[in-house]
């Protein structure tokens, strides 16, 4: 509907207000402090502080370790999760995660970070007789799972203990780290080696090899993984064949996001 046909009586200013203070935090990556909203938006300071309050305790807004500055937060993704499943990365990778599936024989997936949790934007098949029984919009806990310690790997410490404060850490395995200095660990390698291979990791007897996929800035927005039971994999090109196809299919996602990067030089 056009704007010139909305009635000005019918809008609620308190709603309103509000989605402007995120189009405000939408617009650029650095976080604001409410001055800064307050002054970019000419709004009283205290409305501007409940907006915000409000905001925060539905998760569409966070704030940083010193709880003075303010960024969007994973709610909006939730806001916007069946717009991603028909158009932008999904639609971009979509061939890609069924080819990646078609070569190694196992399920791929297309994977986000929502909080704590990650989901499954996309899934596909592989040839062989093992289906995967995660589906498009599936969640796990991300500390739990490879492609979320791969996505988790992006925030700092500080970061992430805000995001786990006063969680626990949900068991899926003896793999699943029990504390945040253990999660912390997990994380960091993650970061550094640029992608996660797991040997039952999520399930007991199963394998998984995640890695990142980053936009135009550089800045990982989703992880694809493959994953299935031990038997679908052959143990000795874990990490040759079955992590160069993974690694080389987000990077052709990144590219055809616009990410430009020196592409490594695989193995196998």
């Amino acid at each position: 509907m056009p704007s010139d046909a909305f009635n000005g009586k019918y809008i609620v200013p308190a709603l309103d207000r509000g989605l402007d203070v995120l189009e405000l935090l939408s617009q650029d990556t650095k976080p604001k402090t409410v001055a800064e909203i307050t002054d970019r938006l000419r709004l009283p300071r205290a409305s501007v502080f409940r907006i915000l309050y409000t905001l925060q305790h539905k998760g569409f807004v966070e704030t940083d370790a010193s709880g003075k500055t303010y960024q969007l937060g994973p709610g909006v993704l939730r806001l916007g999760y069946q717009y991603l499943a028909t158009r932008n990365i999904v639609k971009v990778a979509q061939t890609d995660i069924e080819e990646l599936a078609n070569k190694t024989g196992v399920s791929a997936h297309l994977v986000v970070r929502d909080g704590t949790d990650i989901v499954y934007l996309s899934h596909a098949s592989g040839n062989a007789n093992f289906i995967s029984n995660l589906g498009v919009g599936d969640r796990l806990p991300a500390h739990a799972t490879p492609a979320g310690q791969l996505l988790l790997s992006q925030l700092s410490h500080d970061e992430i203990a805000s995001l786990y404060k006063g969680r626990s850490l949900e068991h899926l395995t003896e793999q699943t780290p029990r504390s945040r200095r253990s999660l912390l660990e997990i994380v960091d390698e993650a970061g550094k080696r640029g992608y996660v291979i797991s040997h039952g990791s999520v399930h007991a007897g199963g394998k998984s090899i995640a890695a990142p996929i980053r936009d135009a800035g550089g800045k990982m927005i989703a992880a694809v993984d493959i994953s299935g039971p031990d038997q679908a994999f052959t143990t000795k090109e874990l990490e040759t064949h079955y992590l160069t196809d993974v690694l080389r299919t987000a990077s052709r996602i990144s590219a055809r996001l616009g990410y430009v990067q020196n592409l490594p030089r695989f193995r196998g």
